[in-house]
C-alpha cells in the first residue's frame, strides 16, 4: 500500500505530523502563522512544504501547487474551535470562526478520506455543546462520519499526562476507529505500566551522539535561595500548603507567606515542584517555570521537556528559548500522533473499497450527552 499523504494545518512545530510519519504516513504540507514553529517544522519535515503566514491568503491555486496536485488522504490539525457554532448563534466576527472555517475550506479543496481535529478537553464541556454539534454537522454535510474521544497521552506510551480532545472523521468507513490503549492498561492479563520521567530522561542523545536544545546554562535557577530550597525538597514533591513548607524547608529558607490569608490557604499551583522519575510527568506547559528537574536544582532543558512530550532526540527546535518552549508545550505528543496515524492506516485498508461509493451525507450524533458519555474512555488515576 502506498503511503497516505496528509496536510497539517495550524501545525505548530509539528508534533502531530511527526507522530503520523512515525506511523508510516507522509506529510506534504505544514501550515501555521508562527515563523519559529514553521522553521522547526521545515527542519524536521524535510519532504514537506511549509506555508508560513495568514491562512486566509493561502489560495486554492497555491495550495495545490504546494502539494504538487497529489492526492491527500487526511487533513489534520488543531484549528481554534471554541468560537465556532451554528450560524445565528455563533459570532461571525469571532476570528476563531474564520480560522475554523479555513480548516474546512482546505478539506473541501483536497477532499481527503479523513479529517483529524485536536483541541483541549474543554471542547466537551457543557458550555461548548453548540460548538461541538456544529462541528459535527459541518463535516457531516461534507460526507464524513464523525466521532470524538478524549485521549490521555500516557495511555499511548508518552511519559507525560496530557489529555486532548481528538475528533476523527472518515468518508470511507461506517464510523471512525480510535487507537487502543497500549500503556497504563491491562493487556493479555498483564498490566503494562506507563512510561516514566526517568525512562524519558535516561538518554537524550541522537544515534550519532549529538545533544540538541539541551542548554544547561539557560536551565539554571538564578536566585540562590530558590536553588537552596530546591535542594531541600524531595523528588516528586513541591510546596502548595503550609504543611509542605514546614516539612521540607528549614526556617531560614521559608517563604514568609501568610498562609491564613491565602485563598483556600494554599497556592493555586504547587511551587518548586520536582518531577518524579518513577511516574509520568504532569502536562508540559509552554514555559519552563512549571516544574523542576527531579534531582538537580534547576529547570528542565528544552530537550528534556521535548523528551517528556515523546519527541525523538533528533527533532530540533528553532527560535529563541521562549519560542522553543511554546512549541514544545503546545505540541501534540508525537506518540499520540503515531497511534492516531496507525488507526487511519488501518481504517484506510478496511474502507478503501468504499472510496468511489460513498457520496452520502455523513452520520452525525447530535445528542451531546451520548457524545460526552462515550468520549471519556480513560479512568482517573
Amino acid at each position: 500500500m502506498p503511503k497516505l499523504n496528509f496536510i497539517d494545518v495550524f501545525a505548530g512545530a509539528g508534533g502531530l505530523s511527526c507522530g503520523m510519519e512515525m506511523a508510516g504516513m507522509q506529510c506534504l504540507l505544514g501550515v501555521d502563522h508562527n515563523k519559529h514553529a514553521m522553521a522547526t517544522f521545515a527542519r524536521n519535515h524535510k519532504k514537506a512544504e511549509t506555508y508560513c503566514g495568514d491562512i486566509t491568503k493561502l489560495t486554492k491555486k497555491h495550495l495545490l501547487e504546494l502539494i504538487n496536485n497529489k492526492k491527500i488522504h487526511a487533513v489534520v490539525g488543531g484549528p481554534p474551535c471554541q468560537g465556532f457554532s451554528t450560524v445565528g448563534t455563533g459570532d461571525p466576527g469571532d476570528q476563531r470562526n474564520s480560522l475554523f472555517l479555513q480548516f474546512v475550506r482546505i478539506v473541501k479543496i483536497t477532499e481527503p478520506s479523513f479529517v483529524v481535529l485536536e483541541n483541549v478537553t474543554g471542547l466537551l464541556a457543557k458550555k461548548n455543546e453548540d460548538t461541538l454539534k456544529a462541528i459535527f454537522k459541518k463535516f457531516a454535510r461534507l460526507g464524513y462520519h464523525m466521532d470524538v474521544q478524549v485521549m490521555s497521552s500516557e495511555k499511548y506510551g508518552v511519559p507525560e499526562k496530557r489529555r486532548r480532545t481528538i475528533i476523527i472523521g472518515t468518508k470511507i468507513n461506517e464510523k471512525p476507529v480510535f487507537p487502543k490503549q497500549t500503556h497504563d492498561v491491562v493487556l493479555a492479563k498483564t498490566y503494562r505500566p506507563p512510561k516514566t520521567v526517568g525512562e524519558a530522561l535516561k538518554n537524550l542523545k541522537t544515534k550519532n551522539g549529538k545533544l540538541h536544545n539541551h542548554d544547561l546554562d539557560l536551565a539554571k535557577v538564578s536566585d540562590k535561595i530558590d536553588e537552596k530550597r530546591l535542594l531541600k525538597i524531595p523528588e516528586g514533591h513541591g510546596i502548595r500548603y503550609e504543611r509542605d513548607e514546614l516539612e521540607f524547608l528549614p526556617p531560614r529558607l521559608r517563604l514568609g507567606i501568610d498562609w491564613e490569608n491565602l485563598r483556600e490557604n494554599r497556592f493555586r499551583q504547587t511551587k518548586y515542584y520536582k518531577l518524579d522519575r518513577k511516574k509520568p510527568s504532569p502536562t508540559i506547559m509552554t514555559h519552563r517555570h512549571s516544574y523542576y528537574h527531579p534531582v538537580e536544582p534547576r529547570f528542565l532543558t528544552q530537550r528534556e521537556a521535548a523528551a517528556l512530550q515523546s519527541f525523538p532526540n533528533n527533532f530540533v527546535f528553532e527560535g529563541p528559548l521562549s519560542a522553543q518552549w511554546r512549541q514544545i508545550g503546545n505540541a501534540v505528543p508525537p506518540l499520540l500522533g503515531k497511534a492516531i496515524g496507525k488507526s487511519l492506516i488501518s481504517m484506510f485498508k478496511k474502507g478503501s473499497a468504499n472510496l468511489s461509493k460513498n457520496k452520502k451525507r455523513g452520520n452525525v450524533e447530535t445528542d451531546i450527552h451520548k457524545i460526552r458519555g462515550k468520549a471519556f474512555v480513560y479512568s482517573e488515576a
